[in-house]
């Protein structure tokens, strides 16, 4: 690794590889410290694969996803070895391609084809999948155009997750949120997202809470959220200025099953300025892995009395349970051999 640094009063020396087979060598040394893999397989139109050497899991510096930012991605959980709502992501993932115009090398069952057959190599059983379009590579200029065609990448991570049973604290995020045009689209520009999770560190804090300029909640960093009112209604903010979460519309799908019972009054999407947010009953987080995290404190307030709500759990509850035994449209089992 290159340094300017200086060593016991003489310069720094960086190595010089003089062939790829010696890379690759310092390459495996690395890999090979490493207790658990935590990425068993990608794939790269790039490289026309499935790639299972960690040491080759790479993408070229010219990608303008790399050095433009001009790339989409999404992400879809392995759970029990199945896939659960691939095809939604893909869909959105798509429509993220859209706007931000680049065209995809494959048609959307090839796409799906891949993420499968890439899943079912990775032999993980439990864990995330993402996947990105880039623009892809030729050059370190500001337009695609010189790029002869835009490249699709996804990795297996393999990771543990389950449901989130304890309330976590957030605050009021002071980083400015993005434009609609660049929210709606599951696009790599994470700055703010990442920013304003550090600021929310900083403070010991969870996440943040992203405020519009209207004075309505919007979403959290890279998830969505929602409130149970005192009238005992599930409101989640409405999607015209941010993503719209694949597992938030689910929730809005499942939660009337609380209605039938008796638990909820309503199901809907609306504005809700801070006053009125911080104001609910109960407040949550909701994302793909979570599926539902409970929020007890924002801005070092309690929400409602400071502890994970009932309704939050029944509705985590729903979800968790479609993840593990939901329809088998939204769940594809994965092929592995034995």
């Amino acid at each position: 690794m290159a340094s300017s640094e200086v060593e016991n009063g003489s310069e720094f020396k960086v190595r010089v590889f003089s062939s790829s087979s010696e890379l690759l060598e310092s390459l495996h040394e690395k890999w090979g410290s490493v207790k658990k893999q935590p990425y068993p397989a990608m794939y790269s139109s790039v490289y026309g694969g499935i790639i299972l050497d960690p040491a080759m899991m790479v993408i070229p510096m010219d990608d303008h996803m790399v050095h433009r930012g001009h790339g989409v991605f999404d992400t879809a959980i392995i759970l029990d070895g199945h896939l659960y709502q691939l095809d939604d992501h893909l869909d959105r993932f798509l429509r993220s391609a859209s706007k931000a115009r680049i065209a995809s090398p494959f048609p959307c069952s090839s796409l799906r084809s891949i993420l499968i057959q890439m899943a079912t190599a990775s032999k993980c059983k439990k864990g995330t999948l993402r996947y990105w379009l880039s623009a892809g590579p030729g050059n370190f200029l500001l337009s695609p155009a010189g790029c002869p065609a835009s490249a699709f990448y996804a990795v297996v991570i393999d990771e543990d997750f389950s449901q989130r049973r304890e309330g976590v604290k957030v605050i009021t995020s002071t980083i400015p949120m993005k434009s609609a045009l660049f929210a709606t689209m599951k696009n790599v520009n994470y700055l703010p997202n990442v920013l304003s999770v550090m600021e929310a560190e900083d403070q010991g804090a969870f996440a943040s809470i992203w405020i519009d300029e209207k004075g309505y909640v919007a979403e959290g960093p890279n998830v969505n959220v929602a409130f149970i009112s005192q009238d005992k209604e599930l409101i989640l903010p409405p999607f015209d200025n941010i993503l719209s979460g694949c597992t938030a519309l689910r929730l809005l799908q499942l939660a009337p099953k609380l209605i039938e019972q008796g638990r909820l009054k309503s199901v809907k999407t609306g504005n809700l300025t801070l006053m009125e947010a911080k104001g609910a009953a109960e407040m949550m987080y909701v994302g793909s892995t979570l599926p539902i995290l409970p929020i007890v404190m924002w801005d070092e307030q309690p929400i409602g009395d400071g502890k994970v709500g009932e309704l939050t759990m029944a509705l985590s509850d729903l979800l968790w349970d479609d993840m593990v035994a939901g329809p088998g449209t939204l769940r594809i089992p994965l092929p592995y051999e034995e």
